[in-house]
């Protein structure tokens, strides 16, 4: 092989090679990160290792032996890092309520103690109770699936098997089912509106096209923040369109506009719209003019050259923004907390609120996952859409 092919191949490898770093980096990097947080809980295992190596061989149908409570003691007395440990308390507490209380009262005494030998039963009589064993076993294993299961309002019970929260102890499956649910009102509004814009568009020459593509293309280049607050102005009880209905009479007190679905709904229509024009609209621009004309000419009517003609050729177009407008609304998290009241909060802001608000960063990455594999599909479709629109019968 010459040097010239090599050479060139290192040369395109090093032009791309800030590309390839800022993926990696800014892409791959925190999608392992999220992956792994939901899959790996290694906690327990880090602070307690003697008790994690102990309480393998515990049958889990009476209290642990001797030698498996004097792991734990050695394990509370050599845990240094009380970042780690207080994650072990809040995994622990998570799983049985009260080992908050029961941890760092039994962490006080053993290093109170020393290297004297501690009576864990006689400390708290609550370490005679199996449940609290078995919930440091069941969060040895460096790998598990709670925080998936968790994440769709699931959970294992003592026996493993796979049974349902308890009514009102999670609500992941109705804020998901929310956030479909909003996701489609809004695509749908969007398709509603976007249509027949990009239709009137595509049918327009010169300025008067200009205008109308501006009148999308400009909004998409202004911030999602300014839109959101400017839609947080127009909409609310002293806003301009309540104070417009006001001072023509139509309305005698101010409509509910603001912090529920219906204002979420239009601002998100409004941010999203774009992304339903443009599609349709690049896809009506190949259609020749002259079907319209010709199907009129065999005797159909406006409507029915529309939907026999028209609609068949633009629907690559319709379905291919509906794809992009619900792939990028079930992500949605600013629009739904400034616009939005509590019962329109969607996923986005519940794995915000794990992240942040409570720190657990398991169910975070589990919510977020799922929210990731929902758009890798939806993604894929897309994909398939846009390349190959004879699928669509156009």
């Amino acid at each position: 092989m010459s040097k010239t092919p090599v050479r060139e191949r290192l040369g395109s490898l090093l032009l791309i090679a800030p590309l390839l770093a800022f993926l990696a980096i800014f892409f791959l990097w925190p999608l392992w990160t999220m992956v792994k947080a939901s899959v790996i809980d290694d906690t327990v295992s880090r602070v307690l290792p003697r008790t994690a190596a102990a309480i393998v061989s515990w049958d889990g149908q009476a209290p642990p032996p001797a030698q498996v409570q004097q792991a734990l003691v050695e394990d509370l007395r050599q845990a240094d890092d009380q970042q780690a440990l207080g994650e072990t308390v809040r995994r622990l507490n998570s799983a049985v309520s009260g080992f908050r209380t029961l941890l760092t009262r039994t962490t006080n005494a053993v290093r109170d103690g020393k290297d004297t030998a501690v009576d864990l039963a006689s400390l708290d009589r609550r370490w005679g109770e199996p449940r609290f064993w078995l919930a440091i076993k069941d969060a040895v294993p460096p790998y598990t699936d709670r925080n998936l299961l968790a994440a769709v309002d699931l959970k294992r019970d003592a026996s493993g098997t796979i049974v349902s929260e308890e009514p009102g102890a999670s609500a992941n499956r109705l804020i998901m089912f929310r956030t479909f649910l909003v996701a489609a009102i809004v695509t749908l509004t969007c398709a509603a509106i976007g249509l027949p814009y990009a239709m009137l568009a595509a049918a327009m020459t010169g300025w008067k096209r200009t205008v109308l593509m501006l009148a999308v293309l400009v909004p998409l280049w202004t911030s999602l923040l300014v839109r959101t607050t400017a839609w947080f102005v127009l909409l609310q009880n002293e806003g301009l369109i309540n104070g417009a209905l006001q001072a023509i009479g139509l309305i005698d007190s101010p409509l509910p506009l603001i912090f529920n679905r219906f204002g979420v709904v239009i601002a998100m229509t409004h941010v999203l719209l774009p992304f339903m024009v443009l599609p349709i609209y690049s896809v009506l621009l190949s259609v020749p003019r002259n079907l319209m004309q010709a199907a009129a000419s065999m005797g159909a009517g406006p409507l029915r050259a529309f939907w026999r003609v028209l609609l068949p050729l633009s629907l690559p177009g319709l379905l291919s923004g509906s794809l992009l407008v619900f792939m990028v609304a079930i992500g949605y998290y600013i629009t739904p907390a400034l616009v939005g009241g509590a019962n329109d909060q969607m996923i986005s802001s519940v794995i915000a609120f794990y992240a942040t608000g409570t720190a657990n960063w398991g169910l975070a990455g589990a919510l977020g996952l799922i929210l990731l594999l929902v758009t890798m599909i939806l993604y894929f479709i897309y994909g398939r859409l846009s390349k190959s629109p004879q699928l669509l019968g156009a």
